[in-house]
């Protein structure tokens, strides 16, 4: 969930943008009614760091460490990369 706050106010109560942050809230920064900023946990921040990283050059690999059960993931891939280079049987010719 997120809080929306105008600069002037957020200006203004900034402690209290800081406890909303603190309590899990996202607090969205508006300049004449347009978002300009997010205040955010720390732990967004560097998840957010991580997916712009990755980006979407990078493929479904980039993924890896984007979510709680990265692991899973992982072995998916794994599997899924493992069945498309496996040699394929040939057909038997006549």
């Amino acid at each position: 969930m997120s809080i929306t706050i105008n600069a002037a106010a957020a200006k203004a109560s900034f402690a209290e943008c800081l406890r909303s942050v603190e309590q899990g809230e996202a607090v969205v920064v508006t300049r004449y009614g347009k978002p300009v900023a997010a205040i955010v946990a720390p732990e967004e921040w560097e998840r957010l760091k991580r997916l712009r990283a990755s980006g979407p050059q990078a493929g479904l690999a980039s993924l890896v460490g984007a979510f709680d059960d990265a692991d899973e993931f992982v072995e998916a891939l794994s599997a899924l990369e493992a069945e498309r280079t496996a040699p394929r049987p040939l057909p038997e010719l006549e």
